[in-house]
């Protein structure tokens, strides 16, 4: 009867794995504009892990330095790529696109993955005038996991224990908005399937979120906010039982109590993710956001 159990319940983690993970994956690459130059593998961390690199989209014919906005895949921490990337679409409004890779927790536990995604915010600063960026105008954007890394970066720019030891340390690593699609936000409450040892938020820790509790306050984007933290636009599915609801509810509350600029826009009828998330009207918000706060 115990195994029957214990089958039953590796079955069902397996299963919410596997959602999670379809559901964060990017269906296909918006088309990019003919003349778009794409730098691909670009170490952000020379020498660093295999994963410390990221692709860059810039648009042709920019006569002055450009805002950039910067994808966060998802992938429950465990998979992902920068592959496919669904912001490049931004070349086209006069953004500068890039799209990160960060050590997984099968490579590393937290803190590796928000060191590595500093590590990529830093690194576009220190070689701005390179690329022509403007390294005062830099947004993130990402859904899940790679939602919780942006609402991270953008709750704690001045964190410096978040921060490593790798890559352009003159350089801050503070962005000036956040794009959060149904990103984990207070890893001390998730739902109770997290706590077993191989599921996505134990994993992220190193091990099972009950033995490490303390690390998941310190994983948590709710932990940082203060009211200089940059506007946040955060987008949830209602039906969402990958990554309740609660969870984006919780940091829209925190932000919006600290004095911080937040939009919440609850998805109704989709889940972890969803076609809704990316129709007209909720594309026309994003791009909007992005140009108010970037440009």
């Amino acid at each position: 009867m115990n195994t029957t159990r214990r089958l039953t319940s590796i079955l069902a983690l397996l299963t919410l794995s596997l959602t999670a993970q379809a559901a964060e994956k990017p269906k296909a690459q918006p088309m990019l504009p003919p003349d778009a130059q794409v730098l691909r593998d670009l170490e952000y961390v020379p020498g660093g892990h295999e994963r410390n690199k990221l692709d860059l989209y810039l648009p042709a014919g920019a006569d002055h330095p450009l805002p950039v906005v910067v994808w966060i895949h998802g992938g429950g921490w465990r998979a992902g790529s920068k592959d496919r990337c669904p912001a490049v679409g931004l070349l086209r409004k006069g953004f500068a696109v890039a799209s990160v890779n960060y050590r997984l927790s099968q490579h590393a536990p937290f803190p590796a993955q928000i060191e590595d995604c500093k590590a990529a915010i830093r690194w576009l600063r220190a070689n701005a005038k390179k690329y022509n960026l403007d390294p005062n105008h830099i947004g993130v954007w990402g859904g899940s996991a790679g939602g919780h890394l942006v609402a991270l970066l953008g709750t704690s720019g001045d964190v410096k224990q978040l921060e490593g030891k790798s890559g352009d340390l003159d350089q801050s690593s503070r962005v000036q908005c956040v794009v959060d699609f149904f990103g984990p936000t207070d890893l001390t409450r998730v739902s109770p399937q997290q706590n077993k040892p191989d599921s996505p938020v134990s994993l992220l820790l190193g091990g099972p979120l009950p033995e490490k509790k303390e690390l998941a306050v310190k994983a948590s984007p709710v932990t940082y906010i203060t009211k200089d933290d940059p506007p946040f636009l955060i987008l949830h599915g209602d039906q969402d039982d990958v990554v309740p609801i609660n969870q984006s509810e919780l940091l829209d509350e925190a932000l919006r109590k600290a004095g911080v600029d937040c939009t919440f826009i609850r998805v109704t009828g989709n889940g972890h993710g969803g076609p809704d998330f990316l129709a007209p009207k909720n594309r026309k918000t994003i791009v909007e956001f992005f140009e108010k706060h970037l440009k």
